[in-house]
């Protein structure tokens, strides 16, 4: 199978949330059954490590988006990797959604135009004239367009669209539909029109040939109104007619204790001595104060959706029964302050740092005892596998990935209310774990033998990618 994966992120180049990680992983684990081809757009990053990419088309501008570029390289280990070049739409400072102020740049309908009608063309075979695909997989609402000119120009190829989360919808004015060269019929109820509204996420919805979810659990919960975002009845129906199905994503192999190359000191279930020396160092990283009390972390985006708020309202429960704090992660602006402010107040026991690093991430999840995951809804999830696979026990809400990948009182705590209540219950049962070290132990060995690799959810991509060509 010729299968083209279009993102708008991915780990190999440019990351800002979990969908840059499936993107380096899912198409490796994919190779050994299909030709499979990244395409993604010319961010500086992406080019500087593709100086020596190949042009192979010439993409003339249509309409009122410009012209453009499609190169083709490779990454280390020789993944195919084509990226759409456009210095006016891609190559500027700031995140790759945004800019340096955290503001969306104004024009990212016609940047997640310009690169979905692209990879729309280079899957139909109108670019590379030595290759086309036989499937495009395209991912979450900036890739929401690819079926919608596959539709719109008559190019018969099969897509599936993956929802990484709903509450991310690509929502433009309707005078978006003359800068992404949509027909006129688009704009209704059954294309690409939301309260008003141009919805690429609603585009991918509608036109593509398949919908999947990066967990099951969270496949259901899209066609409930508390979880579609407004788009559940439109799910309801892709699911009566089994077109919407839910595969849990994995975890690399590099998430592995025994090897990891940025811990302190590498351990394996068991060594609880050697762990300790990363929850001694990790202490040490973040000036907490000296403790043999449990810490706990926070790995994410400081958004709403992750139950900052509710991890902030339990701090204060958290400190005097013993615990310490340690959070890392980047967001709403407020939350950030709310952080900072919280660290202030008591800097022994609370630390912040308010960034993403890959490498210090790794540190909190082996130097923690607990690792917290609130989230109002979790699609899937990353965060809670690779405690486990660290040996830091997560406290999740059961919702999405985070109900299929933790067992209670097994290798983790779920608790049901997005509730600072039901919250603090979960906490309560972690202190009374950690007071146990047998029961402790034998919990943490339990998470660390858990399984998380793509192995079977490749499995799984490859007889959905067959059944779809099949019909």
């Amino acid at each position: 199978m010729r299968i083209l994966f279009a993102t708008s992120e991915m780990d190999d180049f440019v990351q800002t949330g979990g969908l840059a990680a499936v993107a380096a992983a899912l198409p490796r684990a994919l190779r050994a059954v299909a030709d499979v081809r990244i395409v993604i757009p010319g961010y500086p990053d992406v080019l500087r490590q593709m100086q020596g990419a190949e042009r192979v088309a010439e993409c003339p501008a249509e309409g009122n988006l410009p012209a453009c570029s499609l190169r083709r390289g490779c990454t280390f280990d020789g993944l195919s990797v084509y990226v759409v070049e456009c210095a006016g739409l891609y190559e500027r400072p700031g995140n790759i959604y945004c800019d340096p102020q955290g503001r969306d740049w104004q024009d990212n309908d016609a940047r997640f135009a310009r690169f979905s009608s692209v990879a729309a063309a280079l899957a139909a075979g109108k670019l590379d004239p030595a290759w086309q695909a036989d499937l495009v997989h395209v991912n979450d609402w900036q890739c929401g367009l690819v079926p919608a000119y596959l539709e719109w120009n008559g190019w018969n190829v099969p897509s599936l669209f993956t929802i990484h989360n709903m509450a991310f919808q690509g929502l433009f004015s309707r005078g978006s539909l003359g800068r992404i060269n949509a027909p006129g019929h688009a704009f209704q109820v059954d294309g690409l029109e939301f309260y008003g509204k141009v919805s690429f996420l609603k585009a991918g919805l509608q036109y593509a040939t398949h919908l999947t979810t990066v967990s099951e659990t969270y496949a259901r919960e899209i066609t409930t109104a508390e979880h579609g975002c407004g788009l559940d009845g439109l799910l309801r129906r892709r699911a009566g007619e089994a077109q919407l199905t839910g595969i849990l994503n994995g975890i690399d192999e590099s998430w592995d204790p025994k090897s990891c190359r940025d811990l302190v000191r590498p351990f394996a279930a068991g060594n609880w001595a050697e762990r300790r020396e990363n929850a001694d160092h990790l202490r040490r990283e973040f000036g907490l104060a000296v403790s043999r009390g449990p810490l706990f972390g926070l790995v994410a985006r400081l958004v709403h959706q992750k139950g900052v708020d509710l991890v902030l309202a339990a701090a204060d429960a958290i400190i005097h029964a013993g615990g310490q704090i340690v959070i890392a992660g980047k967001g709403d602006p407020a939350f950030e302050e709310a952080v900072y402010k919280a660290q202030r107040q008591r800097p022994q026991a609370i630390a912040a740092a308010i960034r993403f690093d890959p490498r210090q991430a790794r540190r909190i999840f082996a130097g923690t005892d607990f690792i917290m995951m609130p989230s109002r809804f979790e699609p899937c999830g990353l965060s809670q596998m690779y405690a486990q696979r660290f040996g830091s026990l997560p406290i999740g809400r059961c919702t999405g990935g985070l109900a299929e990948t933790i067992s209670d009182d097994e290798t983790g705590f779920l608790f049901a209310d997005a509730s600072t209540e039901s919250f603090l219950g979960a906490i309560v049962r972690a202190f009374a774990l950690f007071g146990r070290k047998r029961s402790l132990n034998r919990m943490r060995e339990s998470a660390m033998a858990r399984r998380f690799g793509w192995s079977h959810s490749a499995s799984r991509y490859k007889d959905l990618y067959r059944t779809i060509l099949a019909g």
